[in-house]
């Protein structure tokens, strides 16, 4: 009895703490980014100085009736209704400033591939990850981590606008479906949605080379979340970062605003699925930020004053409804990777990684 009772009790003992371990009631994560959108649009609505000036707008007048108040707070809410109804009432907005809630990068580059990498893998990389260029990511980020358990292998998945994102991801080592650029819908049981998207995208190419429409990123991570129900999912949005490099400040109002909705639709099918509902979170951030003014808002990197400040927002199960964060204190991009592993219930592998988000935890 006593040679029966000893390696139960070992097994017990071992396993215990692991199952201890998971306190959380995360068991889904949504990742998403908004790039370059600053977080004086997300905390003051459409700039002043900005909403309807010719020559940063197609048409004067254009934007008023539908992103103009006197009141920042009421803006915002014009601009971004999910984030300032939903996530402001049920989640966690940081990065306003006014009330010293500092989110900036870690990296001092500011601009994309070492925001992405930050964000990703948990910490900067400033003597690799130097430009934009499309170079596989040395750096193994949270969702490759995540790809190689048994638990979420073949069940994370990617979707971008820019078509650096595979890189980013390094999709040959990670073995994560990256759906990025110019990228179709693949495979031979491509359901109507995917048909047309794929269509669609080869018959409205978009203004630039590398970065396609929101849309088709959009509808391809919606379809994908439907067919597939990936445990992780992270998708990019482009546009406001590419309409604000052309000066279009309208263009870049117009997208913001649609992206909240397509965050919203995101959201609410997520609620809507027995899979996902109420054990699934939410974390939305950026890249970079910009400049201040009207000539260098078109820009940021290390040369354009502020271009590393930044906002992070989550919504789920484990995260206190806080609201609009309004504690002093300083945060980063990089603590995003090592917080959704703690959301896993588990520790991060890299120690390099920045600590997790604590306010983001009951």
């Amino acid at each position: 009895m006593k040679k029966i009772f000893l390696p139960l009790f070992l097994m017990f003992w071992m396993t215990g703490p692991l199952w201890a371990q998971k306190t959380t009631k995360t068991e889904n994560i949504v990742l998403i980014t908004f790039d370059g959108l600053r977080w004086q649009e997300l905390f003051k609505g459409a700039d002043s100085l900005m909403i309807d000036d010719t020559g940063m707008i197609e048409s004067s007048g254009s934007l008023l009736a539908d992103y103009w108040h006197p009141d920042p707070m009421k803006r915002r809410e014009m601009l971004f209704p999910f984030f300032w109804s939903t996530i402001a009432t049920q989640g966690q907005i940081y990065g306003n400033r006014a009330f010293g809630n500092r989110v900036d990068n870690q990296n001092k580059m500011w601009f994309s591939y070492p925001g992405y990498n930050e964000v990703l893998s948990g910490f900067a990389d400033d003597e690799r990850i130097n430009s934009n260029s499309k170079i596989n990511n040395p750096n193994v980020t949270f969702l490759e981590y995540l790809n190689q358990m048994e638990e979420y292998k073949g069940k994370v998945m990617a979707f971008g606008s820019w078509d650096v994102f595979p890189y980013i991801i390094n999709e040959g080592r990670s073995g994560i479906p990256v759906n990025a650029g110019f990228d179709l819908a693949e495979g031979d049981d491509l359901t109507d949605v995917e048909k047309t998207v794929n269509r669609m995208q080869q018959e409205i190419r978009g203004p630039w080379g590398g970065v396609r429409l929101d849309p088709f990123t959009h509808h391809f991570a919606m379809e994908g979340i439907k067919k597939y129900k990936p445990k992780v999912i992270y998708i990019a949005y482009g546009e406001t970062d590419d309409w604000a490099h052309g000066g279009k400040y309208d263009q870049y109002i117009w997208s913001a605003r649609q992206t909240d909705a397509y965050i919203r639709e995101i959201w609410e099918m997520i609620q809507s699925d027995p899979q996902y509902k109420d054990k699934t979170t939410m974390i939305i951030t950026t890249d970079h930020g910009r400049g201040t003014n009207k000539s260098s808002w078109k820009s940021h990197g290390a040369s354009v004053h502020d271009a590393g400040e930044i906002w992070m927002m989550a919504i789920g199960p484990d995260t206190p409804a806080l609201g609009e964060m309004k504690n002093q204190g300083q945060w980063q991009s990089a603590m995003v990777a090592r917080t959704i592993f703690q959301l896993l219930g588990m520790d991060y592998p890299n120690e390099k990684a920045a600590p997790a988000i604590k306010e983001m935890f009951r």
